[in-house]
């Protein structure tokens, strides 16, 4: 089987309401759909993300031209990484060309799945089984934190995770204690600083956040800043967690080396698709790291049923407004699509009305 096409088509998704960070706001999440089709006439679907509209053009003028590099070529998901790989050996794999070897990675893995009719945990060899998910917030103050924290519980989350980095310290404590209040002792909080800290400061407020009681504190300074992570997490007590900037799988090595984190969480999209979250997977196994996903819930389901390490899915659902099916949550788990492939299928009204 060969791929005989690539199509992108970008989107403005909508969210239920806007994601705030202390780097700003997330109105909409703005994403490149993804189809690889094949002779076999069977489809491959994923999808890009672009944090700013400004770069969706690009985004998807990037996919297109990776894309056209594998068209004609067979229908074998490790050897088009390859090509791809070593067609950009100069220009390198970082930034937008890193984002769209990621989409088109998943895509074709997609595709290979759908021609064996399996779910693709199935097709790598591993089993569905239920993981356990947090809700994935923005920066709530402490007024409005218990308000999220009580939804989160209610709608059967085993945790929630919410955005740090207020003007004050004062503000982050109060926020954290207002939401453990209101999720009681039967689910995790999480927090993330989004990088948005010095190095000095990040110090300070994490020390401060030792004793809260939080299942982790993530990206409290710039991600590649990797000696400052590391001075961070070996100081404090409460685990730290990066790895959703980790562009490709020879990052995420560079960071187990720095011991720069006590967990890690590889973004399926920036780790360079399927092949890179299989090479991340085997690293944190070797390096006993808990390994948990970032965003992109579809990819991430399948692809912890088959990490060693598996720890979290982080629910916050960038093509719901899309999907034809909802996600599956029950006791605090996500339930995996079992449908072939990824479990992609979009609803083409949707894709209509809120294309770019």
């Amino acid at each position: 089987m060969k791929i005989t096409s690539i199509t992108t088509t970008p989107v403005l998704a909508p969210l239920p309401t806007p994601l705030r960070t202390a780097s700003g706001s997330i109105e909409r999440f703005h994403l490149v759909l993804v189809e690889v089709t094949t002779d076999a006439g069977v489809s491959g679907r994923a999808y890009a993300q672009a944090y700013f509209p400004e770069m969706l053009p690009a985004l998807e003028q990037t996919v297109a031209g990776l894309g056209s590099m594998v068209v004609g070529q067979p229908l074998v998901p490790r050897d088009l990484h390859e090509l791809v790989q070593r067609r950009c050996r100069l220009l390198g794999l970082k930034g937008l060309a890193g984002m769209a070897l990621g989409a088109l990675d998943m895509a074709w893995w997609d595709a290979w799945a759908r021609i064996r009719g399996e779910p693709l945990a199935l097709a790598l060899g591993g089993a569905l089984r239920p993981l356990r998910a947090y809700n994935s917030v923005g920066l709530y103050d402490a007024h409005s934190v218990a308000a999220v924290a009580e939804t989160t519980v209610a709608a059967g989350f085993a945790g929630l995770k919410i955005k740090l980095g207020f003007p004050t310290l004062a503000e982050d404590l109060a926020a954290v204690r207002a939401a453990r209040r209101a999720l009681g002792d039967g689910a995790a909080l999480m927090v993330d600083y989004n990088q948005s800290q010095s190095a000095p400061e990040a110090m300070r407020r994490c020390v401060a956040l030792d004793g809260e009681g939080l299942e982790w504190i993530e990206e409290p300074v710039l991600a590649d800043d990797l000696h400052a992570c590391a001075r961070i997490a070996a100081a404090v007590r409460t685990p730290i967690q990066i790895g959703e900037n980790f562009h490709g799988p020879g990052e995420m090595r560079a960071a187990i080396a720095a011991q720069a984190m006590d967990l890690v969480m590889p973004d399926v999209q920036f780790v360079h698709g399927v092949t890179g979250w299989l090479q991340a997977a085997a690293l944190a196994s070797a390096a006993g790291l808990p390994m948990s996903s970032h965003i992109f819930v579809e990819a991430s389901a399948q692809l912890l049923c088959v990490t060693p390490t598996a720890h979290w899915i982080e629910v916050l659902d960038a093509a719901g407004g899309l999907r034809q099916e909802p996600l599956e949550l029950q006791g605090g788990c996500l339930h995996p699509s079992n449908a072939p492939g990824i479990g992609l299928e979009w609803r083409e009204d949707a894709v209509e009305r809120y294309r770019a």
